[in-house]
C-alpha cells in the first residue's frame, strides 16, 4: 500500500473532536447525517455512494415512524447539492419498494382459499341466509355442513378464534419520492441500475399470503449535480466495461450472512460505483456507513472517504474494519 494512502488511512479509526471543523477525509464519524453534512467542505465529493434505512424494521431504525423516514432521506438528499462537486454524482442503493404495517389501511382478511378447511363459500353462505332469513348463525351451519365460525368468517372476513384481522401490509414505491427529493435539491436524474441479488426468503415473509414477489432485486439510483463531467472510459478495463461498466443489470450475491451489522451490503455495489464514477484520490461519502463497506471499497479503489454513521456501535465497527484494511494489500480485501 503507497505510504501516503496508509498515513491517511491511520486517520479512519481515530476519535474526532470537530468543534465546528471541517470533517477530515479519510475518517468515520458518529452522529446524525443531517448535522454533520454541513460541515462538509463545499464542491469536495466526487461521489456519495450509500444505502440508507429501507424503514422495514431493522432495529437501528426503530426510532423512525414513516414520516419520520420520509423527513430523513430528504434532508439528506437536500445536503449533497452544497458538498458534490459540480458535475459530481448522488447513488442510493435502494429497494424498490417499502412494505411496514400501516394502522390507517382497511383491515380485511385474505381469502386464503388453499388453507380453508371448508370448502364453503361467502355466496353459499349469503344464499341460505337468502333462503332461510330467520334461520340464525348457526341453523344455517347446520344446513350447509359446516361450523358457525366458517359463517361468521365468510360474511365477515374474519377468524373469530384467532381474532380480528391484522395491521395491513403497506406497500409504497420508493422511485417516485427519490426522484422528486433530488430535484427538489437540484440534483439530476442521471441513470439507474438494477442490482439482482440473492432471493430474500427470510425479509418476504409478509408475502407469504399474497400474490406479491419474492425480494430479489433493489435498485441504485444515480443523480447528478449540474457541472462538466469528466468522462473516461478507461477507468475500467475493456472486459470490465463490456461485462457490467455499460449494463444496466448488475447480478451479484448479497452479504450471506449479516451477522455483524443487520443490513450490509456487497463491497462489489459500492466498489463498482467508485470505479466507475470517481478517479483515484477522489472523495467517496457514505452518511450511512454502518459496517463500513463504502469506506473498505474506497480503498480498495485508491480514493479517500468520508463515512458518518448515527449508531455508535456501527460506527466503531467500520473504524476496526478499515483498521484491518490497513494491513491488508488493497487487492486483497475480500468482497462479501
Amino acid at each position: 500500500m503507497p505510504p501516503a494512502v496508509r498515513a491517511s488511512i491511520q486517520r479512519a479509526y481515530t476519535a474526532t473532536d470537530l468543534n465546528g471543523r471541517a470533517l477530515r477525509e479519510n475518517s468515520i464519524y458518529t452522529g446524525d447525517a443531517r448535522q454533520l453534512m454541513k460541515l462538509i467542505e463545499p464542491n469536495s465529493i466526487a461521489l456519495s455512494v450509500w444505502s440508507p434505512p429501507y424503514y422495514v424494521g431493522k432495529a437501528y431504525e426503530a426510532y423512525l415512524t414513516y414520516e419520520g423516514w420520509r423527513c430523513l432521506i430528504q434532508k439528506v438528499i437536500r445536503l449533497h447539492f452544497e458538498i458534490l462537486q459540480p458535475g459530481g454524482f448522488l447513488a442510493i442503493n435502494i429497494a424498490d419498494i417499502l412494505c411496514f404495517k400501516d394502522e390507517q389501511m382497511p383491515r380485511i382478511q385474505a381469502d386464503v382459499v388453499s388453507r380453508k378447511k371448508s370448502p364453503i363459500t361467502r355466496d353459499q353462505v349469503l344464499s341460505a341466509m337468502s333462503t332461510h332469513p330467520e334461520a340464525t348463525r348457526y341453523e344455517i351451519a347446520r344446513l350447509l355442513g359446516c361450523s358457525e365460525q366458517t359463517v361468521d368468517r365468510r360474511l365477515n372476513g374474519n377468524n373469530i378464534r384467532g381474532g380480528k384481522s391484522e395491521v395491513q401490509t403497506r406497500v409504497k414505491i420508493v422511485g417516485g419520492m427519490i426522484e422528486e427529493w433530488a430535484l427538489d435539491a437540484g440534483l439530476y436524474p442521471y441513470d439507474r441500475r438494477i442490482w439482482v441479488k440473492d432471493p430474500a426468503w427470510e425479509n418476504s415473509r409478509w408475502a407469504s399470503l399474497s400474490y406479491r414477489a419474492v425480494d430479489e432485486f433493489e435498485y441504485i439510483y444515480i443523480f447528478w449535480k449540474p457541472g462538466v463531467t469528466k468522462y473516461d472510459r478507461c477507468r475500467l478495463s475493456a472486459s470490465e466495461w463490456v461485462e457490467w461498466g455499460s449494463r444496466g443489470v448488475w447480478s451479484f450475491p448479497s452479504v450471506r450472512a449479516n451477522d455483524q451489522h443487520e443490513a450490509m451490503y456487497p463491497l462489489e455495489l459500492p466498489y463498482r460505483a467508485i470505479r466507475l464514477f470517481t478517479d483515484p484520490g477522489d472523495i467517496v461519502l457514505d452518511p450511512f456507513i454502518g459496517s463500513g463497506t463504502t469506506a473498505l471499497a474506497a480503498i480498495k479503489c485508491g480514493r479517500k472517504f468520508i463515512g458518518i454513521d448515527r449508531e455508535a456501535k456501527s460506527a466503531a465497527m467500520a473504524r476496526e474494519r478499515v483498521k484491518i484494511a490497513e494491513g491488508t494489500p488493497c487487492l486483497k480485501i475480500q468482497m462479501s
